[in-house]
């Protein structure tokens, strides 16, 4: 259900109608207000989900990549993924600066370990330069994807370029 409501949030934004979401996931609409009574209640759900599942993801794909610099790059694409719906939920929750705050706070807590795992271990293998910090690189990958909604503007282009520059002379 979160994993189809942050698609839906991707690609129609989250005002997308519970009963889209519901029919998609193939549930009732029913199932779902039992589960999150509000739609902010939903967005923080799928908030959180996606920042545990980009957080679990680091671990797997640098055991599971060719390479810890591949890991990063598959990484930074998730990273992508979740900031594109971040953005919304930013949008949906400035009324309430305290919850948004309180989710910024666990964001970075979960994937900022993560980024510096990736990273550290791209640096120690010598494809990367070692000069760059995890909150750097987020914050920029962060600022490439404010424009994602811009049919003009390809943030996934800009951040290929941003971690391929990461790369070792």
């Amino acid at each position: 259900m979160l994993d189809v409501a942050a698609a839906l949030f991707v690609s129609s934004g989250v005002e997308v109608p519970v009963r889209e979401i519901a029919a998609k996931a193939g549930v009732g609409t029913g199932t779902i207000y039992r589960h999150f009574p509000t739609r902010a209640e939903l967005i923080v759900a799928v908030y959180r989900h996606q920042i545990e599942a980009c957080a679990e993801a680091g671990p797997a794909l640098l055991a599971s990549s060719s390479s810890p610099y591949e890991a990063l790059g598959q990484w930074i694409n998730l990273f992508v993924d979740f900031l594109t719906t971040k953005h919304g939920l930013a949008a949906a929750m400035q009324s309430d600066k305290a919850s948004f705050d309180t989710l910024h706070a666990y964001f970075l807590d979960r994937l900022v370990p993560v980024c510096t795992g990736l990273l550290d271990a791209a640096a120690e293998s010598g494809e990367i330069h070692t000069d760059i910090e995890a909150y750097e690189l987020m914050r920029g990958v962060g600022n490439l994807c404010i424009g994602a909604g811009d049919s003009h503007y390809d943030p996934r282009r800009l951040v290929a370029l941003l971690v391929a520059g990461l790369g070792q002379p």
